[in-house]
């Protein structure tokens, strides 16, 4: 079995999809930030039987700066929106936000359409003039971190994927039609980012949250979501998705956009891209992945090795202990355990209150005899971009 086929369930389901023939080429967008290249307008789409070097672009040229690398970022972040996760509409035309009783409240129109959606906010004890936060999907499952504010992020309302036939259903496909090609995760994302606006837009002393320490994160469904909000808003300087794992279940495919499901489910090998691409999004900034060991739906193998090999691109970057990967079993699935505790507060407190704390973490209690070999699926070098 080839790599991505193996590492791609660190947020991938085994997704059930009718397959096309291979495609040799594709076409994609091409905007990319002031300054880059443009993006081809067609993409290769050979057979790889690695993971796919996040330090090679899409033309071949070898990253060796770290402004080269800003501009790959651009590449990959446009890869996953054309082949796995859909389109992410910037911010919409008609925007206004509200604060009261710990309740934001958020309307976002689009022409004669608009949607209104809230986010509530429970405060740590204490008074301050503003607090770190988490934002949370559902409330999120880790103790919440002292010092902490916690925005409760109903993503359900937003986006629902019970199953296949949820594609297009919740607000913000009422905002942008049930046809736009988002997933139901990249639905989540966009209503994380309209939050974030949301806190920027209006005076800190009605919402009393510090909006250059805002992290994000979740449990199970909720981690992938968390995973693919921190990716793709770079506004957000923590991301922790927690035992975000694989699933088994197969009907859950409105996580992914119809183009993967179309042409890349049963076809991984010519996918240009893998989850340690999706965790390289997040680079430089923070990201503790929190996995568990006692579940064989969650793949821990492949977590595991997904992200031993993402942890290259944060080294390439000269800060290696900005990404930590804490993965510990013994403990039911979303309860957390106290052994990961002093992991979770290493990276609060470095990345939500600016403490210098040790966040040099990868570690996992997987049998000795489970081994990632990186000469068989990463066998390209590390730069040390300048």
């Amino acid at each position: 079995m080839k790599a991505s086929s193996v590492v791609f369930v660190l947020l991938a389901a085994t997704t059930s999809a009718f397959a096309l023939p291979q495609a040799n080429t594709t076409t994609i967008a091409t905007t990319t930030s002031k300054g880059c290249p443009s993006l081809p307008s067609i993409i290769p789409l050979p057979t790889v039987t690695e993971l796919p070097d996040p330090f090679v672009s899409i033309d071949g040229s070898q990253i060796t700066t770290k402004n080269e690398w800003a501009c790959r970022r651009d590449e990959i972040n446009a890869l996953f929106q054309q082949f796995e996760l859909g389109m992410k509409p910037g911010a919409p035309s008609v925007f206004t936000s509200t604060f009261s009783s710990n309740t934001l409240s958020i309307t976002a129109g689009d022409g004669a359409t608009s949607i209104t959606f809230t986010a509530t906010v429970t405060y740590p004890s204490g008074s301050t003039a503003s607090y770190p936060a988490l934002i949370a999907f559902q409330g999120g499952s880790l103790p919440v971190p002292s010092g902490v504010a916690i925005i409760n992020f109903n993503n359900d309302d937003i986006a629902v994927e019970n199953d296949a036939s949820s594609r297009g259903v919740g607000k913000f496909y009422t905002l942008y039609g049930s046809n736009a090609t988002a997933s139901a995760m990249m639905a989540w994302s966009w209503g994380v980012s309209r939050i974030i606006d949301a806190l920027e837009t209006l005076p800190v002393s009605q919402h009393k949250i510090d909006v250059n320490h805002l992290g994000v994160t979740g449990c199970s469904r909720d981690g992938k979501g968390a995973f693919i909000a921190g990716a793709f808003d770079t506004r957000i300087v923590l991301t922790i998705p927690q035992e975000s794992g694989a699933s088994e279940i197969v009907q859950e495919n409105v996580w992914f956009s119809v183009e993967f499901a179309n042409q890349f489910a049963n076809d991984v090998d010519i996918l240009p891209l893998d989850h340690h691409s999706l965790a390289a999004l997040v680079a430089p900034r923070g990201l503790l992945v929190i996995e568990n060991t006692d579940y064989e739906w969650l793949g821990p193998w492949s977590c595991y090795g997904c992200m031993t090999t993402a942890t290259k691109v944060w080294q390439a970057l000269g800060v290696p202990d900005n990404m930590g990967f804490s993965q510990i079993g013994g403990h039911l699935h979303c309860a957390f355990p106290s052994s990961q505790q002093p992991d979770l507060d290493a990276y609060v407190n470095k990345f939500l209150f600016d403490q210098l704390t040790n966040t040099t973490i990868f570690r996992s209690d997987l049998p000795s005899n489970e081994t990632f070999d990186e000469t068989m699926w990463a066998p390209w070098s590390v730069p040390m971009l300048s």
